[in-house]
């Protein structure tokens, strides 16, 4: 849509909402629990615990929006990605891997990849921190309320909470009387949605609720492969909840739900690349196009390329086997692949899997002893993700003519290799010809193929798996007072324990394999693990805090609130990383096990090989805050805080040898400034909410790939921005609801990091190299910037190694192996094959005036703006009930969201630029007499926008592609419910 029709379309909504003719009939639903007044025209506020105490939404002195029950149906919000569009300054997109996604507030979100890095943003269940938790691919249902608040929380809502906190109230069991309702839903995509609740009471002081959803739909994405869809769902979720009430004065309620989900959800909705015909980088730095990597790009490709093969002196009469060449379209395995120009259309062959479930148990126990409240909260999470995606998104092609496999299978097939090569072509090409493929499952034992864990197809399935499993107890205590004097307060503390185990990434394909069983030596052996994997097998967090706040009445309007917390974390980590390192019988029950696989070693920082990394951090914080409020009248709040947040630090995976990055990374503080205003106007017809802000990050946490691993540093960031909510109902049987805001960010200090997309950083002196030996790129810059020099040196070196220059370093000479430098498109420089090492050899022998940068040239990222963080948003919603007579109404509505551009890398540049874009949705729904039932007929993104939310650039040995993210696509269908 265009922005004058965006602007046309808000006008419209503005001009429908003049007053319409009174009528006599209940007010259509609001974003409210508890009404104020009892007059239907005004606007009911809502009840929340925001800080920790039952307090209405509009005398807290903090930017925090709420969501009822109804609220949520009448704006359509499902899922955490609806819950977004009608948030001032917070964005969500979902992630690459299968338990990240990103909850941006205010600039700030999940920029730290990795499992000892904690969520910016804290999210709770019944006030219940939850760690790991899918509640973001989870359907809302039987939800009392949704809280989101907006800045650091770290006094009350405790560790971590720099961004803000979302907190998910359900719906507890009413002990009045028996109650109950139903939802069915069908739409397109064959789309089925079941929701239900029963609440009985036992007596006058028990009750039981029991309440659940079941979604079952096809999938978004048209894969041309299989002439279907993929991307569908398959989930469910119960929920039962038991409260106990001997006394106005005693509360427990226990809390206990199951969700499940199998189906073929997707992580990824599209992959993006500008084709780099070189194959030294794969996509181009420039622009994202409807193109396919470049495979000769790819780690798959170079360790299986006549280049590489050449380079080792033990495998050099295997270069004859080699898959292809590094030069051309030779080795390039999607050579006339064609990615499809749309972004709900693939074409694989390696369809997705996805499995999750999530186990939960919560208790929130509450007494009153008159002057003073105990709550305690806590409860056990336990839970399990499992899912596969195809890698590159696309179809290699056949390998039933490549000459070097053919060649392997006949000379291996017969003897003629020894009876170890003889058992390694077997096992990949079971039927005697290279039509039929075998390779390895993603799988623990890191023997894959080789022991039986296969699965075999006519082409090379590229596919990666990531797999975790977690729990999490939890426990929080909280006095608070309820004095009649000026001064109150709350103290709490709350321990946290968290544990990951297996928490697996995989990258798959037949490549690998054959490139493990021809480096294996022939001798029976093969090299393990014949596919990647980063293994975090072992986490465990511990936490514990104590916080206290102190309220104090200067007058009948004037209070100052002052609250401190200290928080202490403790993080054990194991991990590694295998991809081709030892030698593994053919066989093997487990490549770990193997006698070979000591000469693995996980931590090159440590003497000695280790078979595991294993590292252990803490840190402890004092954090707190101060906030300053003025009732000037019963319906105006003013107020101004101070607060400071903290996130804990935590610890980067260890690389392999020749790969420097720090061995941990350090917590984030902010300091953060606001100033805010509640109002309520218009004999309580206008609600009219505004902030503003500033934060000083120190040390934020920022994610980058190294060496196929996401690694995490610090840097400095300043941010500002501005709110607004609000909600007018100028007659009984209208409602609007307004939302727009302002966010400025950016990088506030120096700091200097390699661009992975663009290692030459912008410099026509810098040659890209891709190194042969593991798929990375370097860069060589001339001392004087002089590109005639680079370019000459690296021209050399490659002649050198060609002629047997590294004989001594077992290298042998291979006349026109390495070819020289080659402009790349879409740069200003050029680019080689070559290795990295041997390059910074020869620049050390000759005294070249040159420079190898292992990361590339490293770019200064100060002034920059933070990813996921739009200049601005705005949301208008507006609704009419109409009596039909006989107590029958009638309710159409109609919401508008506006995201603007931002960036989905802290790179900035517009190959990482995302469009605004826009999201309207409608709805008419027939109530019948006293709401008990309804008939509704609804379309989300009516224009069907498949705007991407999120993008995320993988590693240089897979070829820089980036993978998308997009909205849900157009959405309609009839519901129908009940209520009693």
């Amino acid at each position: 849509m265009k922005k004058f029709e965006l602007l046309a379309a808000s006008a419209i909504a503005l001009i429908a909402a003049t007053p319409a003719m009174a009528q006599n009939a209940p007010a259509p639903a609001t974003p409210a629990v508890a009404p104020q007044a009892d007059d239907q025209d005004q606007i009911a506020d809502i009840v929340i615990t925001a800080q920790r105490q039952s307090e209405t939404l509009q005398t807290v002195p903090i930017a925090v929006s709420a969501f009822s029950a109804e609220t949520l149906k009448e704006q359509q919000i499902n899922t955490t990605s609806d819950l977004q569009l009608t948030l001032p300054n917070i964005t969500f997109t979902k992630g690459n891997f299968t338990s990240s996604s990103s909850f941006n507030i205010r600039g700030i979100g999940d920029l730290c990849v990795g499992v000892t890095c904690d969520a910016a943003t804290a999210i709770h269940v019944n006030d219940v921190p939850v760690l790991g938790s899918p509640i973001f691919q989870n359907e809302y249902f039987d939800v009392e309320r949704i809280e989101v608040l907006r800045g650091p929380q770290g006094t009350l809502f405790g560790r971590n909470a720099t961004g803000g906190v979302i907190n998910f109230i359900s719906a507890k069991p009413d002990l009045s009387g028996i109650h109950a309702s139903g939802d069915v839903e069908y739409g397109n995509y064959n789309s089925v949605r079941v929701k239900g609740m029963l609440n009985i009471p036992l007596g006058d002081i028990f009750g039981v609720r029991v309440a659940g959803y079941y979604l079952n739909r096809d999938g978004f994405t048209k894969n041309l492969s299989t002439n279907s869809n993929i991307d569908g769902r398959d989930q469910y979720d119960v929920r039962v909840s038991l409260r106990f009430q001997p006394t106005s004065n005693t509360t427990l309620d226990i809390v206990g739900h199951y969700f499940k989900e199998n189906d073929d959800r997707s992580r990824i909705q599209k992959q993006l690349c500008h084709r780099d015909p070189t194959g030294v980088l794969g996509c181009l730095p420039d622009r994202l196009g409807f193109e396919q990597v470049n495979g000769d790009a790819t780690l798959a490709s170079v360790l299986t390329s006549s280049q590489f093969l050449r380079l080792r002196t033990s495998t050099a009469p295997l270069a004859g086997f080699a898959l292809g060449s590094v030069y051309g379209t030779d080795g390039d395995s999607y050579t006339g692949y064609v990615n499809p120009a749309d972004m709900r259309t693939v074409n694989i062959d390696s369809l997705p899997t996805f499995k999750t479930n999530e186990k939960q148990v919560l208790v929130n126990f509450s007494q009153d002893f008159g002057k003073v409240l105990f709550k305690l909260d806590g409860g056990y999470t336990e839970g399990m993700t499992d899912s596969s995606v195809d890698y590159n998104v696309g179809i290699e092609r056949s390998y039933a003519t490549n000459p070097g496999l053919n060649l392997f299978n006949t000379l291996a097939g017969a003897g003629l290799l020894g009876p170890g090569y003889q058992a390694i072509r077997n096992i990949l090409l079971p039927n005697g010809n290279t039509s039929t493929l075998c390779q390895s499952l993603a799988e623990p034992t890191g023997t894959g193929v080789y022991s039986g864990h296969k699965v075999c197809a006519s082409t090379s399935l590229d596919f990666d798996r990531s797999t975790a499993s977690g729990k999490q107890w939890f426990g929080e205590g909280i006095i608070s007072s309820k004095l009649d004097g000026p001064f109150n307060f709350l103290v709490g503390a709350g321990y946290l324990d968290y544990k990951v185990k297996d928490n697996s990434y995989y990258v798959n394909s037949f490549a690998l394999d054959y490139a493990a069983g021809l480096l294996g030596g022939g001798a029976g052996n093969v090299l393990g693990t014949p596919f990647y994997r980063n293994d975090s097998e072992f986490y465990h967090l511990k936490s514990y805090g104590f916080f206290g706040e102190a309220y104090v009445n200067f007058s009948d309007k004037v209070k100052l609130t002052g609250g401190l917390r200290y928080n202490h974390d403790e993080k054990d980590y194991q991990s590694r990383t295998n991809l081709l390192n030892c030698p593994v019988p053919v066989g093997a029950a487990n490549a770990y096990a193997a006698p070979g696989f000591a000469c693995y070693d996980a931590d090159p920082s440590r003497s000695g090989n280790q078979p595991l990394a294993i590292n252990n951090v803490s840190f402890g914080r004092l954090t707190g805050r101060a906030v300053l409020d003025w009732q000037i009248t019963s319906r105006n709040l003013l107020y101004v805080s101070y607060s400071r947040g903290y996130k804990s630090g935590g610890i980067n995976p260890s690389l392999a040898a020749g790969f420097s990055v720090p061995l941990t990374f350090g917590p984030e503080t902010v300091n953060a400034f606001e100033i805010g205003s509640k109002n309520t106007f218009l004999g309580g017809t206008l609600r009219l909410n505004l902030t503003a802000f500033y934060y000083q990050y120190k040390q934020l946490q920022l994610s980058r790939i190294v060496a196929r691993t996401s690694v995490n540093d610090n840097v400095d960031a300043d941010i500002y921005g501005a709110e607004a909510e609000a909600i007018i109902k100028p007659s009984n049987s209208v409602l609007i609801n307004l939302t727009a805001s302002y966010l400025h960010t950016k990088v506030a200090s120096d700091k200097f990091l390699g661009n992975p997309q663009d290692p030459s950083g912008g410099r026509a002196d810098a040659v890209i190299i891709k190194d042969i030996t593991n798929g990375s790129n370097c860069a060589v810059v001339s001392n004087s910037r002089n590109a005639a020099i680079s370019n000459g040196f690296v021209n050399s070196a490659n002649a050198a190694i060609n002629a047997g220059a590294f004989a001594a370093q077992g290298i042998p000479a291979q006349p026109g192996n390495l070819q020289g430098t080659t402009p790349i498109p879409g740069t200003n420089t050029t680019g080689a094959f070559g290795v990295c090492d041997l390059l910074t050899a020869f620049a050390a022998a000759t005294a070249a005036p040159v420079t190898v940068l292992g990361s590339g040239v490293a770019v200064n990222i100060k002034g920059n703006e933070l990813p996921q963080s739009p200049h601005y948003k705005f949301s208008a919603g507006i609704q009419w009930t109409g009596q039909l007579g006989n107590d029958w109404n009638i309710t159409p509505r109609v919401d508008l969201a506006y995201t603007g551009g931002y960036y989905g890398s802290i790179f900035n540049g517009n190959v990482n630029r995302i469009q605004g874009y826009e999201v309207i949705n409608a709805q008419l729904q027939l109530n019948g007499p006293s709401d008990k039932f309804y008939v509704r007929a609804f379309i989300q993104n009516v224009a069907n926008n498949n705007a991407i939310t999120g993008l995320y650039v993988t590693d240089q040995s897979s070829g820089l592609f980036t993978n998308a993210f997009t909205l849900e696509p157009r959405r309609y269908g009839l519901a129908a419910g009940f209520k009693f």
